[in-house]
């Protein structure tokens, strides 16, 4: 999500890969192709920092949420580095999952996961099926009038080909070109209105790819079905490192956003909790080291705001 809109490599991605028939030895960044672990599997591994609860946030978490010590959370998990599968095709892991963990354990919480479909976890948890939503969603007023949205980083929108860019795909000219996203994200608004103006000007439209997983997206990039896609930049700089080579960066980073916690739209009180949750995990440093766990520190951001598109 510049983000997912309603805003994923490891198994996932190596396994479209695979379906490719593309994989090599290392390809796709999983060790479960049996080549050498990746830089994720790495970071998945490595500890997280040590913190306490504040007990003056903890008395802010409602009390159905508070009985049990259980927060549960909605979250795609085909979205590498933020939300994705470990090798052992069941741990949930990435900086959102870490960062989160963190959070809720500010709380007086522990974080229990849930794979979900992206476009269904804002009305999951508006129906009480999760008490949060942790899966890289960009804010927008769209979504801030269907929840609470707590923001926690900044990322944009960020193209990438085929190594060397043997089509010479240019971004802002892709008319008559194949273009890989993922569904109910903004980049399918973005390019939705890029082969509008393609049509607007007498040139042939794009062709829009929609895939349900930011791998399976990435894949076809890979296998060459698409000339090339769009992603959340921290994304697609990690599915470029995945891939070994195969891929790479196309154009600037822009269009940048921040991602939001989904909170439901009653629970103001516990929105603000989460956000000074993880303001003070930004002034005891925690924040930083997650982040740079996972290499995606650039995104960092200072001022946790609830509901920040309304502001």
């Amino acid at each position: 999500m510049p983000t997912r809109f309603l805003p994923r490599p490891a198994v996932v991605l190596a396994s479209a890969l695979a379906t490719a028939t593309l994989v090599v030895s290392g390809c796709g960044g999983s060790s479960s192709d049996g080549g050498t672990s990746s830089s994720g599997d790495t970071a998945s591994s490595a500890p997280l920092p040590s913190v306490s609860a504040d007990d003056a946030l903890a008395a802010a978490v409602p009390e159905a949420i508070k009985e049990d010590g259980v927060i549960t959370v909605g979250s795609d998990t085909t979205y590498a580095p933020g939300e994705f599968i470990a090798e052992d095709g069941e741990t949930i892991v990435g900086f959102d999952i870490d960062l989160f963990t963190l959070v809720a354990k500010k709380l007086g919480l522990e974080a229990q996961f849930e794979t979900a479909p992206f476009d269904s976890i804002i009305a999951g948890v508006g129906s009480a099926k999760y008490e949060t939503g942790v899966s890289s969603f960009t804010v927008n007023p769209e979504r801030e009038a269907q929840a609470n949205m707590v923001s926690y980083y900044s990322a944009g929108t960020q193209w990438s080909t085929k190594k060397g860019n043997p089509d010479d795909i240019d971004p802002d000219n892709a008319c008559g070109k194949n273009i890989a996203v993922q569904k109910a994200t903004v980049q399918v608004d973005d390019i939705t209105a890029r082969s509008q103006k393609c049509v607007d000007e007498g040139k042939p439209a794009i062709t829009i790819d929609q895939y349900e997983g930011q791998d399976e997206a990435t894949a076809a990039v890979v296998s060459g079905k698409d000339d090339a896609g769009l992603a959340d930049s921290p994304v697609m700089a990690y599915a470029v490192q995945q891939t070994n080579g195969q891929l790479e960066l196309l154009g600037d980073i822009y269009d940048s956003a921040p991602y939001g916690y989904v909170v439901a739209k009653d629970q103001t009180e516990f929105a603000q909790a989460l956000a000074d949750a993880v303001k003070a995990l930004i002034e005891d440093g925690s924040y930083q080291k997650v982040l740079e766990k996972w290499g995606v520190e650039d995104g960092a951001i200072d001022d946790p705001t609830v509901n920040p598109a309304a502001g």
